[in-house]
């Protein structure tokens, strides 16, 4: 898989499966967009890391009004050209409905659509018409195994990332005649920086007993899938939505 000449834009790529995402593509030759929200330090310390050249920052909200249109304008005028989107950048709000007022709850429900669905769908708008102008291209976008197996504690993440779902295969045949290709990687929970300082010692444990391998992903591992969707050779592969969960949640 050569990317050799590729460029490619990663939201939410200052940490975590967007960091490893990053790291991935650049070491298959693609020169790399970084977009972040407010944590300039760590994205600075990512950029550092990538292999090869030509790579740089867009710091952006992309939850803000205009913000994907204009993080979409930002990378086609330092590029020219955008191959490859991935669309990572999303948020979890803790709102069990039994133990939250409901300010709380139609707060969360808002902000987790704002940030997971809206700013996704118009960053793919914005990055299909640009590839639309230049003969094609690929989206990625990140979802969760909580699309399908619910979340209880924070129902409008697992909303969310379903609606991402279909949004993606609704897009992967609009866009085919555009030789646009769209693909999905949900993963399980994954062994992040921010997992790391969050999660309490029984919390880490019970995900730990949820897939069979008794470990949780690593974002090396979510990356090779998403850098396999975005690949030369993947293209009848559109419209699939690839688990990568250590088979903690199997759906038929």
């Amino acid at each position: 898989m050569d990317f050799n000449n590729k460029n490619v834009l990663i939201t939410g790529a200052s940490r975590g499966i967007g960091k490893a995402t990053a790291i991935a593509f650049a070491e298959k030759g693609a020169k790399i967009g970084i977009n972040y929200r407010t944590n300039t330090e760590n994205a600075k310390r990512t950029l550092e890391e990538l292999p090869g050249k030509d790579h740089t920052l867009f710091q952006q909200d992309i939850s803000e009004d205009g913000g994907p249109e204009k993080l979409v304008n930002d990378f086609i005028s330092h590029y020219g050209k955008l191959d490859v989107l991935v669309n990572n950048a999303g948020i979890s709000i803790f709102h069990k409905i039994d133990e939250v007022d409901f300010e709380h709850w139609t707060s969360a429900w808002e902000n987790t659509f704002k940030t997971n669905l809206f700013a996704v769908s118009n960053l793919c708008y914005w990055g299909a018409m640009a590839m639309v102008k230049t003969g094609g291209g690929r989206i990625v976008n990140v979802s969760s195994r909580g699309a399908f197996r619910g979340e209880p504690t924070k129902p409008a993440y697992g909303a969310s990332k379903a609606a991402l779902n279909s949004m993606s295969q609704s897009l992967a045949k609009a866009l085919a005649p555009h030789k646009i290709y769209i693909g999905v990687v949900a993963p399980g929970f994954t062994e992040t920086e921010m997992a790391v300082v969050t999660l309490t010692p029984a919390e880490r444990e019970n995900l730990l007993r949820e897939s069979p391998f008794q470990r949780m992903a690593q974002p090396k591992e979510v990356a090779h899938a998403i850098v396999f969707l975005a690949s030369e050779g993947a293209e009848y592969a559109s419209g699939t939505i690839i688990d990568v969960n250590g088979a903690s949640y199997l759906r038929s």
